[in-house]
């Protein structure tokens, strides 16, 4: 490229690039076309003044990071590709993780069973029936040390997808890694926790959201000052979207849950520099292929400028977004199921092309099932297959500068900020988080929610809106094309129970139950709660146990109904 006066950000942005290539960040690899062409790590202007409101753009590696966090892009690292599993009990799960990581995975994300979900041990009357089903049980530690047997936790990033019971499930696992020899301080991956998004779609909640609240801030001061690669919440959009919101309604709830949750940390006293880092994100990847780039690029744009302007963060790395996205669920269809391979990899190119940091690629029979060990491993070719041969890691935010893409880009950005001063306005002190708060308690998201699905479900009806093998080319499909799906037996319920009794016969009761009690105790105080979860979770309580004492202290939740 050649050198123009008044290219400040290319300058900088190619000494950035100069750093990481001497400091040996940048992969040793073929950056060339198919054809043998070679392209340059980024591309843009040839003078940036002849480009209006360029700084918005950037170059990668630039505040506000439309354009993606690194100098480098995919030239300094790949996405982690990280694949969703769990089914069954820990032993199931464990065996289907080593064939992930043997077949090239690069980090874990542990789905858990409904009982899970909602605090409650396997044989609790109201898990009848669910036991495994939708992801795995974990009723204990001793379930964690099963779950990852034989995979070092010190050495992979493992995602968990849980967010009402989500500290004493880290609990658990903080106690499998110490039983491993762990250095408990380095280890590196995510938790969900994210219960402002359970409240707007997806109602998975134990207690009302002041508890809630109080058990994140209390995670977020342990991590911040015990693990602190370790980011404590994944604010997710995915569950937002797959409830039926817009890509716009999507973007605004998920950053302004974020927003919601920096002034949870600031009012606990923390420096925004150094928990900000700590807060991941979650999105959907759905199947509008533009619309979905736009929106990654923007979600960087607005999170970097608020945390600056707003919220006070110094640094670039608390001022920068970064995110793990799965592909669009709600995409996928039961007829013609085979189309749902072409759906999830459109899904994915999106995703990386709008800088994810980390990739889950739905299996084509998800829509059906839990996916099968060969539906799981089609899913993990496909990112397999991007990263290898497409060429899309070569350059970095190759769509950057496209009047399409910037113009999505602008338009969604400023959908969201409408959003945003909209929650605030309803808030008592205009916060962010009082927002929200009246928000869930009105039913605003809900509503709003619910709208938008309506009106999308009325385009596909009326055949405005096309889904392939759903209400346009609909033929029939062979007997022998059905798919083989994958069935979890009531007797993983049965030996999970039985397993469960054991357990419960052989730990220290009278210990168990001491530190249960010790948990309530401090529960009742301003002191952070983690210590004495974690010693609960030593002792073996069970998480029904845990969750139970806790509802006993601060009670439930009823949704208002809203029709």
């Amino acid at each position: 490229m050649t050198e123009v006066p008044g290219n400040d950000a290319r300058r900088r942005w190619q000494q950035r690039f100069d750093a990481a290539l001497a400091a040996g960040k940048v992969r040793d690899a073929d950056f060339t076309t198919l054809s043998g062409l070679p392209v340059e790590p980024a591309y843009g202007p040839a003078d940036e003044r002849a480009v209006p409101g360029f700084e918005r753009i950037g170059w990668p590696g630039e505040f506000p990071f439309t354009r993606g966090l690194y100098a480098t892009g995919y030239r300094g690292r790949a996405w982690t590709i990280r694949q969703f599993a769990g089914f069954g009990n820990a032993r199931q799960t464990n065996e289907r993780f080593r064939s992930l990581l043997d077949a090239g995975g690069g980090g874990l994300s542990v789905a858990f069973d409904m009982p899970t979900l909602m605090g409650r041990d396997s044989d609790d009357p109201r898990a009848l029936g669910e036991v495994g089903h939708c992801g795995v049980a974990v009723d204990s530690a001793a379930d964690m040390d099963v779950l990852f047997e034989g995979i070092p936790l010190e050495q992979t990033t493992t995602s968990m997808t849980i967010s009402g019971p989500a500290v004493p499930v880290f609990c658990m696992y903080l106690v499998a890694a110490e039983r491993q020899g762990a250095d408990v301080g380095r280890l590196n991956g995510t938790l969900q926790t994210d219960i402002f998004k359970e409240y707007i779609a997806q109602k998975e909640w134990l207690f009302a959201p002041e508890p809630h609240l109080r058990l994140i801030g209390d995670l977020m001061e342990y991590c911040a000052e015990r693990i602190p690669a370790y980011k404590p919440i994944s604010v997710s959009g995915y569950h937002i979207r797959e409830a039926g919101s817009t890509a716009a309604q999507e973007l605004a709830y998920t950053l302004a849950d974020g927003f919601a949750y920096v002034e949870l940390g600031l009012s606990r006293g923390l420096d925004v520099d150094v928990f900000a880092p700590g807060l991941s994100f979650f999105f959907d990847a759905h199947i509008d292929f533009f619309e979905e780039i736009a929106k990654f690029r923007a979600a960087r744009r607005i999170w970097a400028r608020w945390l600056r302007d707003v919220y006070g963060a110094r640094t670039e790395k608390a001022q920068q977004l970064r995110f793990h996205t799965q592909t669009a669920g709600v995409s996928l269809t039961a007829q013609q199921p085979d189309n749902n391979v072409v759906r999830t990899a459109v899904e994915a190119l999106a995703a990386v092309l709008g800088g994810t940091n980390s990739l889950h690629t739905n299996a084509l029979d998800e829509v059906l099932a839990l996916p099968s060990a060969k539906a799981a491993q089609i899913a993990l070719r496909t990112q397999q297959v991007i990263a290898e041969e497409t060429g899309v890691m070569n350059v970095a935010d190759p769509l950057g500068g496209s009047w399409y893409v910037e113009a999505l880009t602008d338009e969604l950005e400023r959908q969201a900020e409408e959003v945003f001063a909209r929650i605030r306005d309803m808030g008592s002190d205009g916060s962010m988080t009082s927002g929200i708060l009246r928000g869930i308690e009105d039913g605003w998201f809900t509503g709003e929610i619910a709208e938008a699905a309506f009106t999308y479900q009325r385009a596909l009806e009326k055949g405005e809106k096309k889904v392939v093998g759903v209400n346009t080319l609909t033929g029939s499909v062979d007997a022998d094309d059905q798919l083989e799906i994958l069935r979890v037996g009531h007797q993983v319920e049965l030996d999970q129970r039985a397993e469960l009794g054991r357990r419960r016969e052989q730990r220290d009761d009278a210990a168990a139950r001491a530190a249960v009690a010790r948990m309530v105790e401090v529960a009742r105080t301003a002191d952070n709660l983690v210590p004495a979860m974690l010693d609960a979770a030593r002792a073996e309580a069970t998480l029904g146990e845990i969750c139970d004492a806790l509802r006993a202290e601060w009670g439930t939740y009823t949704e208002q109904a809203r029709f």
